[in-house]
């Protein structure tokens, strides 16, 4: 993916959790149950941006990420 894909998608994500963050906060009326909690839409855009992140990091740094075991 290049940066400007990269950085979108961050974006992305961010309106996302805030999105869903604001429903969770909204008053819910009774007897009504979302089909997904708006909790696991905050949690997926949580790791979305953090996959993003590291990506970012190797686009900026041109090396590919290592983890602790080497590869």
């Amino acid at each position: 993916m290049s940066l400007s894909v990269t950085v979108s998608l961050m974006v992305l994500s961010v309106a996302l959790t805030a999105w869903a963050n604001w429903r969770e906060r909204k008053e819910h009326t009774p007897g009504q149950v979302p089909l997904v909690p708006y909790a696991i839409w905050q949690f997926i855009g949580i790791i979305i941006f953090i996959l993003m992140a590291a990506h970012l990091i190797t686009l900026l740094s041109g090396q590919p990420f290592i983890g602790r075991r080497g590869f």
